[in-house]
């Protein structure tokens, strides 16, 4: 029970930050049908950021406090983050809104290998440690240990969550991103500005994978140029395990998925006597995204829906 307990702690943490991530792809994909696989890279941009941010501030001052060094950090990664966003949208993937798809997804991995490579040039190939600003108290629960930056990544997260379903079923601009999500040509037609719509979508994808990236240097304490590449891809499994293009569907799919990454390294680690580890924990996330796509393509929340003519 102790080790269901622990692993359960430490999936929903993991799963709360591919949950977050998860919805920017869902959110791109659902309004104009793309998979933003340059996504996972402006988490990796807004934790390298973070990360200077914080080094640059211990440096000048090392009696700065933990709110002010993650806060800034924070602040900038969201800046530079929603600024990524933006410019891939309106360069390299507007344009190729009425091309085939197959188009826009190269342009996609195009952009994700350009961010990659200038994230390189900038902070080199070795990995960034970021302070050690908090020292978070740990708590015993039910045998198993959390800390309180587990508790807040989770309770961040959630809030976040939140306050994007309030924004997309109570506001205007979810309103007229709804409606672009059903058919474009109408909601222009409505007076929705179409354009605008769209680029709300990357900002705010893009600024939730700037907290995304926060949490995961906070969490683990590095971060490295090549890190968005596999949290992409574990974000995108979620996005498609819990339904891609449904905002409950990513966030559902991204807890899920966290869960049973952590539950296969643990149980199943023990079972194999450390064979299928922590270190194969990926192959999990894998199996799970194999097993949606053979048995149920459309998600856990999905709707079968037929491509429009």
């Amino acid at each position: 029970m102790d080790i269901f307990t622990q692993q359960l702690i430490n999936g929903l943490t993991l799963g709360s930050v591919y949950a977050l991530v998860a919805l920017g792809y869902t959110m791109v994909y659902g309004i104009i049908g793309l998979i933003n696989f340059a996504h996972g890279d402006v988490v990796m941009l807004g934790a390298m950021t973070a990360t200077m941010i914080a080094a640059s501030l211990i440096g000048a001052d090392p009696s700065v406090s933990a709110f002010a060094v993650i806060g800034l950090g924070l602040a900038a990664a969201i800046a530079l983050c929603m600024a990524v966003g933006w410019t891939a949208e309106r360069v390299a993937y507007r344009p190729l809104r009425r091309a085939p798809r197959l188009a826009a997804l190269i342009t996609a991995i195009g952009v994700s290998i350009i961010l990659q490579n200038v994230a390189m040039m900038v902070w080199g190939r070795n990995y960034l440690s970021f302070p050690q600003v908090l020292s978070p108290r740990v708590f015993e629960l039910g045998g198993a240990r959390i800390s309180t930056l587990q508790v807040a990544i989770m309770l961040i997260a959630g809030a976040i969550m939140a306050g994007l379903v309030a924004v997309v079923h109570r506001t205007r601009l979810g309103t007229a991103m709804r409606a672009t999500a059903q058919n474009r040509e109408v909601a222009g037609l409505m007076g929705v500005n179409i354009n605008t719509v769209i680029s709300a979508a990357f900002l705010i994808g893009s600024a939730l994978a700037a907290v995304a990236g926060v949490m995961v240097t906070t969490y683990y304490g590095v971060s490295q140029y090549t890190m968005g590449f596999m949290l992409g891809l574990k974000a995108f499994t979620a996005a498609v395990l819990g339904g891609i293009g449904n905002l409950g569907g990513a966030m559902v799919g991204g807890l899920l998925l966290g869960v049973i990454e952590a539950m296969g390294s643990g149980y199943i680690g023990d079972l194999t006597g450390g064979f299928l580890g922590s270190h194969y924990q990926d192959v999990f996330a894998f199996v799970v995204l194999v097993m949606v796509l053979i048995f149920r393509p459309s998600g856990l929340l999905g709707e079968r829906v037929g491509d429009r003519a």
